[in-house]
């Protein structure tokens, strides 16, 4: 039954980055942005080494997505969205950019008239244009905190990962009168399972091994992680869906 707006009265939730996209979209804006400031690509692969030995230390995906903005602070609110914005131009014309069986996926759900909600420990700047290509109706991502100078301060209101995806599904559910059940969710990282467990029907994208044993103990569906072309705007989800499966 749809809603007085039009809805289905059901939402699609979704991680972006190797769910709907082809890369970790935080940290290929990095390299973006540092690029800007002149790194021949050196500074940020010193980054990326530091991401991947705090990772495998044990440090908490939260600590690491708090450490990453804080490499922000200071930098002025609406440069870093006019960035994202750039990033995302320019990223979206690639050959791989995204992930086809999710991205069809999520524009079979927006056609219907699901909700399609993005989850994401990435920030709007990044996530705002990719959600017009998509035509998502909502973002919940991690979130900048801004002084009254318009300035960064580094800090975030809270790190959209793991647990806090989780909690922040089901406020969405709670706070748009949604049936749980009825929901669907995407993921690909076993740091997504709680907010695959948030809803009725969820979905792993990708091989994780983690998520693939839980899906195949409980009969959840998997989709492929093949990357492709950003779809034309006019294709129809029937179009997506044989590209998707590669029919």
């Amino acid at each position: 039954m749809k809603t007085n707006d039009g809805h289905s009265g059901r939402a699609a939730f979704l991680d972006v980055d190797e769910t709907l996209v082809n890369v970790k979209s935080m940290f290929d804006f990095l390299r973006f942005w540092m690029a800007r400031q002149g790194d021949d690509g050196s500074a940020h692969e010193a980054v990326m080494a530091w991401v991947r030995e705090a990772a495998a230390s044990g440090v908490p995906r939260t600590e690491i997505n708090r450490a990453y903005y804080r490499r922000f602070a200071g930098v002025r609110h609406d440069d870093l969205m006019a960035a994202g914005r750039a990033w995302w131009d320019e990223y979206r014309r690639g050959p791989a950019a995204v992930v086809v069986a999710a991205w069809a996926a999520a524009t079979r759900h927006r056609t219907a008239g699901d909700l399609v909600v993005l989850v994401s420990g990435s920030f709007r700047g990044v996530l705002e244009p990719l959600a017009e290509d998509l035509g998502a109706h909502r973002i919940l991502c991690s979130e900048p905190v801004v002084g009254a100078d318009g300035l960064l301060t580094g800090e975030v209101v809270r790190p959209m990962i793991g647990a806090n995806k989780a909690a922040a599904v089901r406020e969405s559910v709670a706070e748009l009168g949604l049936d749980a059940a009825a929901c669907s969710c995407y993921g690909d990282h076993s740091s997504d399972l709680d907010m695959l467990r948030a809803v009725g029907n969820p979905v792993v994208v990708g091989a994780d091994r983690v998520l693939l044993e839980r899906a195949q103990a409980l009969d959840w569906p998997v989709l492929p992680a093949t990357p492709g072309r950003l779809p034309s705007p006019a294709a129809s989800p029937a179009l997506l869906l044989t590209a998707a499966e590669g029919r």
